[in-house]
């Protein structure tokens, strides 16, 4: 496979994945935003399936902000790699200076794509965690642990594409991980998108508003 032509069609391909959990009303379609949004949204219109967003951030090495040295997500759980934090010598200082950014930013966007609705119920469901891609795996790893807190039945990671040792490595924290494609040399996500711009807030919105 050549890769996706954008995210819509990543959603409607890993939708054939995911049969199994269509016309279930235990499930529930997660998009990490921003650009898990829009192919949540085609697997939950696919599954005939509720669509909520799940707000996570990468935490990102300064200067470097597309190398993730860990991500945060709305509970407040932290989850860092430690063999990034150490190879980079990042201090506690620049951890936490990192960290306090990013929350003011989760925080906006939990505002701005939730509003006035009330806090996600997850207890006794099956929750599929959809992202356009997992490179490092750090906010999809964040979001895992996050929902576990919240007794779900079951967690599935949901995917387009992934770095193999990424999916390798979350299949050991999540119920199931489904990746349409793991390429063996794997040099981003966006490599496997031949449109991969980025999604705005309003885009966000819309889909979420249905």
């Amino acid at each position: 496979m050549e890769g996706f032509r954008d995210r819509r069609e990543a959603g409607q391909i890993l939708a054939e994945l995911l049969k199994k959990y269509q016309d279930r009303e235990d499930v529930l379609v997660l998009g990490l935003p921003r650009g898990g949004v829009p192919v949540a949204a085609e697997v939950a219109r696919e599954l005939r399936a509720p669509l909520d967003v799940f707000v996570v951030r990468k935490l990102g090495v300064p200067g470097h902000e597309e190398l993730a040295f860990g991500a945060i997500a709305s509970s407040g759980i932290r989850t860092l790699n430690r063999d990034v934090v150490d190879q980079l010598r990042l201090g506690p200082g620049d951890i936490e200076r990192v960290t306090d950014r990013e929350q003011a930013e989760l925080s906006r966007r939990e505002q701005v794509y939730r509003g006035k609705r009330g806090p996600l119920e997850v207890t006794g469901r099956t929750v599929l965690l959809v992202d356009d891609g997992l490179a490092t795996g750090a906010t999809m790893r964040a979001a895992v642990r996050d929902l576990r807190q919240r007794d779900p039945r079951k967690v599935v990671v949901a995917v387009p594409t992934g770095a193999p040792e990424t999916c390798r490595d979350l299949a050991m924290e999540a119920d199931e991980v489904v990746c349409v494609m793991t390429p063996e040399y794997f040099a981003g996500v966006g490599r496997c998108y031949r449109d991969f711009s980025q999604t705005s807030d309003k885009e966000v919105e819309a889909l979420l508003a249905g």
